[in-house]
């Protein structure tokens, strides 16, 4: 299965909630475990940044395709109900 993407910065509020949302994701719902999850610093990674098409962080990508891209001042609950519409589609496919 090809990995789900979330680019993100280091010290950036929203993907620090990315990050608590995505854990309490993989404890709520079993099935999440088995989507393979890689973490982009998009500072660390600039190529593979610069080659998806997106403005704000977290975003998330799965086989090129954005799935999400934080809008600025969203919520925990926000982002993390986002990401799990994220997981639910890759886990449909």
């Amino acid at each position: 299965m090809p990995e789900i993407e979330i680019f993100y910065l280091t010290g950036c509020p929203y993907c620090k909630n990315a990050r608590k949302a995505v854990e309490e994701l993989l404890r709520e719902e079993p099935a999440y475990g088995a989507l393979p999850i890689r973490w982009i610093e998009e500072n660390e990674e600039k190529a593979l940044a610069d080659s998806r098409d997106y403005f704000r962080v977290p975003s998330v990508f799965y086989q090129g395709d954005k799935l999400y891209e934080a809008s600025p001042f969203q919520d925990y609950e926000t982002i993390k109900a986002h990401l799990k519409a994220a997981f639910d589609r890759v886990l449909a496919l």
